[in-house]
């Protein structure tokens, strides 16, 4: 369960190995189109700060966060450019600051936040530690993106474990996206780290689970690679479909990627 203040401090390290990704890069780096189609390194970046700064504001101030969150409409990528287009306006080097900034920010909010204290979002109200976990999907995916962008190897993400769970709790979202019913199931997770521990989740006499990789199912969960370009077994005809639907975020599903996409880069 994501319950323990370690979530914030592994979303600490997430944030700062985004920040070193894009510390270094000159005006034709910023601009290097990603594999999100439109978006450049720049783009990632506005919106992981955008993100971060609605997080912040739910924690240290859930009244105005419920306010803005009142005024979005309902055209979900309408709201995302809106998001990120203050960031975008700025030079290269300032949005690296207003990011830096946001993830600062967002340490103090979570600082004062106990965290399975529940805090406002945008779909419903959940754990502040369970947000922190969101935000570090956020980087995993999003973080993805940069490092392909830029041709550059990415260390697997810290805190597997509370990505693996939250993907967990997420299962049904790749259902809900494209207007199918959720199955009957519960899913179970039998996920290795690179470091040999074993992260599960689910019940264990699920006849539906996924084994493999934990890096692997939070790539895959992020949309960042095919199914066929990772080493996650399906057992079970629910699980084997979900692997073609997996997302643990609520937005458009999108064309995801290529299978073979990454093959020279892998």
């Amino acid at each position: 369960m994501i319950n323990q203040p370690d979530v914030y401090v592994q979303l600490h390290v997430a944030g700062q190995d985004v920040v070193k990704l894009v510390s270094g890069l000159d005006d034709a780096g910023w601009k290097r189109p990603t594999p999100a189609p439109g978006w450049t390194v720049a783009h990632q970046i506005a919106h992981l700060a955008a993100t971060f700064r609605m997080a912040s504001m739910a924690m240290s101030a859930p009244d105005r966060f419920q306010k803005f969150a009142a005024n979005l409409g309902p055209d979900f990528d309408a709201n995302v450019d809106l998001a990120m287009s203050p960031y975008l306006k700025e030079p290269h080097a300032v949005l690296l600051d207003r990011w830096r900034d946001e993830l600062v920010a967002l340490d103090a909010a979570m600082a004062g936040t106990p965290p399975m204290q529940v805090v406002p979002w945008l779909v419903r109200p959940l754990p502040a530690a369970v947000l922190a976990a969101a935000g570090m999907m956020e980087l995993v995916g999003h973080g993805q993106d940069i490092a392909d962008a830029l041709g550059v190897h990415r260390e697997p993400p810290p805190g597997l474990a509370h990505l693996v769970d939250f993907i967990w709790r997420t299962w049904d979202f790749g259902y809900q996206v494209r207007g199918l019913p959720t199955p009957d199931v519960e899913l179970r997770f039998e996920v290795t780290t690179p470091s040999g521990d074993v992260l599960t989740a689910g019940p264990e006499d699920s006849p539906d689970r996924v084994t493999g990789p934990a890096v692997d199912l939070c790539l895959l969960a992020t949309r960042r690679r095919h199914r066929d370009d990772l080493s996650l077994t399906a057992t079970g005809s629910e699980a084997d479909r979900w692997l073609d639907l997996a997302q643990a975020y609520r937005g458009p599903s999108g064309p995801g990627r290529r299978s073979g996409q990454f093959a020279d880069a892998d």
